[in-house]
């Protein structure tokens, strides 16, 4: 169940990032209203992901999610730059929430 919260807290993350981004520096109520329920609501979850997960999996995985998260949403909503660095470092991204999920497992 951990996982799972893991995985919501970050999809999350990346609500917020981008609701901050249109809150155009919180002078939007609404954008502000769902950064701030999207935050609480994330970092609610990540905390009891962090009752059973080791630390550095659980924080590298929530910020893993929402940096690529927020990198593609840039990408396919706000119409931002794609370029091969950019998909290079998704990737490495990627790849390390991945080892890190199973560097996690017990035994």
């Amino acid at each position: 169940m951990a996982w799972i919260f893991l995985v919501v807290a970050g999809l999350l993350e990346i609500l917020w990032a981008f609701s901050m981004k249109q809150s155009m520096g919180f002078t939007r109520l609404m954008p502000t209203v769902v950064t701030l329920a999207a935050m609480f609501a994330s970092f609610g979850l990540l905390s009891l992901a962090m009752k059973t997960l080791p630390l550095g999996a659980a924080y590298t995985v929530w910020t893993g999610i929402g940096a690529v998260g927020a990198l593609f949403v840039g990408i396919l909503v706000l119409n931002e730059q794609v370029t091969f660095l950019r998909m290079l470092a998704a990737g490495l991204i990627i790849s390390g929430i991945i080892l890190m999920k199973f560097s996690s497992q017990p035994g």
